[in-house]
């Protein structure tokens, strides 16, 4: 269990095998440590994939709280009729071309929670009723409007590996005070690299990491609606940070929204703020296409580290 209030999180990332419309995740989600371990008839444990849970809800968990998850069980969509719920922190997500990291707050006190309907677990129509936020806040350069930053031979080279650093600044430096920034930065070639500052016309201030002042004011100018708010915003992330997160790393495609979110232009055609999230084409990233087109696609993730903040990386310089 990492337990990450007032400290820092790094790892090295080789994204340079990772076209359009792929997404090398990795990030924390509050299930538990066990898995489940001794819930109902659960006698798997998380070795073996039991008690996963995130802010989307996900209906395609084959087993939930010790159950199998056949209500209503839809054999085209892999779906049930239950979903798990759980507070989920995006440290990152990418490929050669886009990445973000995103806070997904819950109305959930404390671990996972199941939901059983379409309003509970925020389906379709009722996305902004559900437990959690679906949309979280995100820092995507390249939405944020700095388009040179990462990608290949931008500021940021995915060509080769990088390390990305992200630091749960907390209210007075300690892990026992509430975190109140979540900020970033990488490490190419012996030099840090700070993430760069929103450059968003409409902005009275321009933000280079999250907070929930940032998330409130940027989500005004792209005019999304602000469920990261309603569902406790950066408080909510930080009891889970406290409480302790699983780590969980994958590599998958997009058979809803063709990853657009992330790497394009979503909605397709719009020129409104925040729309642009990275230079794929707005037909990429279909999966058929993918999986035939780049069946060897790869992430690596390495030399992972825990530390104090500005521990993890040190007798770097700054990038001139």
């Amino acid at each position: 269990m990492f337990k990450l209030r007032g400290q820092e999180f790094s790892i090295d990332v080789d994204v340079s095998q990772l076209p359009c419309g792929v997404n090398g995740a990795l990030y924390f989600v509050e299930m538990s440590e066990d898995g489940d371990m001794g819930v109902g008839n659960n006698a798997a444990g998380a070795k073996y994939g039991t008690g996963y849970c995130d802010a989307q809800c996900p209906h395609d968990m084959k087993f939930i709280k010790g159950k199998a998850n056949i209500e209503d069980w839809n054999d085209k969509t892999a779906m049930g009729k239950e979903g798990i719920c759980c507070q989920e922190m995006d440290i990152w997500e990418a490929n050669s071309t886009s990445s973000a990291y995103t806070l997904h707050p819950c109305n959930i006190e404390e671990g996972s929670q199941v939901c059983n309907d379409e309003v509970s677990c925020g389906d379709g129509d009722n996305r902004y009723d559900g437990l959690c936020d679906k949309d979280g806040c995100d820092f995507n350069a390249y939405r944020a409007g700095v388009e040179d930053f990462f990608g290949p031979g931008k500021t940021v080279d995915t060509n080769s590996k990088f390390t990305v650093v992200t630091q749960f600044i907390t209210a007075d430096g300690s892990q026992d005070s509430d975190v109140v920034e979540v900020k970033r930065f990488f490490v190419q070639n012996g030099k840090k690299i700070p993430h760069p500052s929103t450059n968003l016309d409409g902005l009275s201030t321009q933000y280079d990491s999250i907070s929930d002042d940032m998330c409130t004011n940027v989500k005004s100018v792209f005019g999304d609606k602000n469920d990261y708010a309603a569902k406790g915003g950066i408080k909510k992330q930080s009891d889970a940070l406290g409480r302790g997160m699983v780590l969980v790393m994958s590599l998958w495609d997009d058979h809803a929204d063709y990853m657009l979110w992330l790497d394009s232009t979503d909605p397709v055609g719009s020129t409104h703020p925040g729309a642009a999230r990275g230079n794929c084409p707005t037909d990429s990233g279909r999966p058929d296409s993918v999986e035939n087109d780049s069946p060897n696609a790869y992430v690596v993730y390495s030399n992972i580290k825990v530390g104090d903040i500005n521990s993890t990386n040190t007798g770097i310089e700054y990038l001139q």
